[in-house]
């Protein structure tokens, strides 16, 4: 991916010389009785930019709505190219989130038609929080409108944006020093974040035969080093010699060997409180094993390392974001195929916490890998855990690819990460635990079987981590419907989402 440029100006609007400039528009009209008409109303206080876009928004053929963009060329009294109105919908319903998006769309309008740098004028008279949280939300979005998944195409056009700007003007550029550094720290968070989140779409989008859990290894290794993180990958010797029997179980029928990945994150000074542990699923491919997949769609299957790829970038954020709290991350990488070596349908595991597992189906494989993580980083000293795994069809039974499911046996560690939410803007809806759902995986032969029947699939497999955290206090995400994103939007594209990244790295920072 292109590596973009961002800088925040306190030049006036109209001055900034640039290709595009981005001004944000809110519908501010209220019902009244009779028929409610938009009203867009632009969220900058210049005089210029009001006068350019002032003919296009009396026509009424503008409506502000969400991410809804027209672009005005040569826009007269202003220093800028071209003058793009990005929509935030209406009043009472737009938050910092739509902030993000409309930043999103503004790169991604630019990025086809070989605009190489954006601006975006920080919303004003916009109450629903502050400068900064604007600031970030912006950059954030920015990075996330960047990405693309054509890496491999040989005619690769790179498109990527080369600068970003935030133009900080208006009424905020006279509010003093300590605003200003206020907005510019808040910014160059929202870079990290950003940057962080595209780091994980990258690993995602890789194909199976470039990235297998090896490479995934070097390629944590790689960023660990970069920003400062412990690392240590381990592979098959460290799995017999852990008895990491359920984690092995799934690797053992591919020629690629699985890789325990475990990164640690030690701030300096801290030496008591929590250890938070986060763990991964990073199946690099899923065929299913023996209980093999049907052939459509099967292609997507190397996303299945979504949940490991999200923890790496929320990892990289920690470690450059630096917040005062030990953590200790553990992945579980391995490739589930279908050969003579492969486990059986009925085979009988045991996992490195002693319990038996009889494995009815071998596409239920996410589970097992964790099953071993979540005890590893159990023993390594975490007192609180969460984990991300694309890990069942059921939830986007339940969900749709909208919402991603989340499970917790604390309500005090859950409302952290629902607390978390409100920042990152990421969509999680609670499911149930419960007794009924765990006597669904009773096994005859041993202590639990890896499935448990069609209903509830999504709570039963998360019963079933449950047996593995026991009563630390534990998160578990289910990614699996909103780790790709289906159909492009206007502010990402088609591909991978990065989704948690941002929910993880709040929860963690919580603490």
């Amino acid at each position: 991916m292109g590596n973009m440029r961002t800088e925040i100006s306190f030049t006036p609007i109209a001055e900034i010389v640039t290709e595009l400039l981005a001004v944000l528009a809110i519908d501010t009209q209220t019902e009244k009785g009779g028929e409610a008409k938009p009203r867009p109303t632009l969220l900058t206080t210049d005089a210029a930019v009001q006068a350019a876009a002032a003919s296009v928004l009396s026509t009424g053929e503008y409506k502000a709505g969400a991410n809804e963009t027209v672009l005005l060329h040569a826009p007269a009294g202003l220093a800028a190219k071209r003058l793009l109105i990005v929509g935030l919908g209406k009043l009472a319903k737009a938050t910092v989130h739509s902030v993000r998006d409309a930043a999103g769309t503004a790169v991604r309008f630019a990025k086809p038609r070989g605009i190489r740098e954006v601006a975006l004028t920080l919303p004003e008279n916009f109450e629903m929080c502050s400068a900064g949280a604007l600031a970030r939300a912006a950059v954030e979005g920015a990075f996330v409108g960047d990405f693309d998944a054509d890496t491999y195409r040989s005619d690769r056009k790179d498109q990527a944006i080369q600068t970003f700007t935030l133009a900080v003007a208006g009424t905020l550029a006279v509010r003093g020093e300590a605003d200003r550094a206020a907005i510019e720290a808040a910014f160059a968070e929202g870079a990290i974040i950003g940057e962080s989140q595209n780091f994980a779409r990258a690993l995602v989008n890789e194909p199976g035969n470039k990235l297998t859990p090896t490479i995934l290894g070097q390629r944590a290794a790689q960023m660990a080093q970069e920003v400062g993180l412990g690392c240590e990958v381990h592979s098959t010797d460290k799995l017999h010699e852990m008895k990491m029997g359920a984690f092995w179980s799934v690797s053992q029928g591919s020629p690629e060997a699985p890789a325990l990945i475990v990164l640690r994150y030690e701030p300096e000074g801290v030496k008591d409180g929590p250890v938070l542990g986060l763990v991964g699923k990073g199946i690099t491919f899923d065929t299913g094993g023996i209980s093999i997949k049907p052939a459509d769609n099967m292609e997507k299957m190397k996303y299945d390392m979504a949940g490991g790829a999200a923890m790496l970038g929320a990892m990289r954020a920690i470690a450059l974001l630096k917040p005062k709290v030990r953590v200790v991350t553990v992945i579980c990488a391995a490739e589930n195929m279908p050969s003579g070596t492969a486990q059986k349908p009925g085979d009988v595991q045991t996992a490195m916490s002693g319990k038996t597992i009889e494995i009815i189906n071998t596409d239920a494989e996410g589970r097992l890998v964790l099953a071993d993580g979540l005890t590893y980083a159990r023993q390594l000293g975490a007192t609180h855990l969460i984990d991300a795994a694309t890990l069942t069809g059921a939830i986007s039974v339940a969900l749709g690819r909208i919402t991603a499911g989340a499970f917790s046996n604390d309500d005090a560690a859950y409302q952290k990460f629902e607390a978390a939410l409100e920042i990152s803007g990421e969509r999680f809806w609670r499911l149930p635990l419960d007794e009924g759902y765990a006597e669904l995986i009773k096994s005859d032969i041993g202590d639990i079987k890896n499935t448990g029947g069609r209903w509830g699939g999504a709570s039963i497999a998360a019963e079933f981590l449950h047996v593995f955290a026991e009563d630390t206090p534990w998160i578990h995400l289910d990614i699996a419907g909103t780790a790709w994103v289906e159909e492009k939007r206007p502010y990402i594209a088609k591909g991978p989402s990065g989704i948690a990244v941002r929910s993880i790295l709040e929860w963690v920072r919580s603490y």
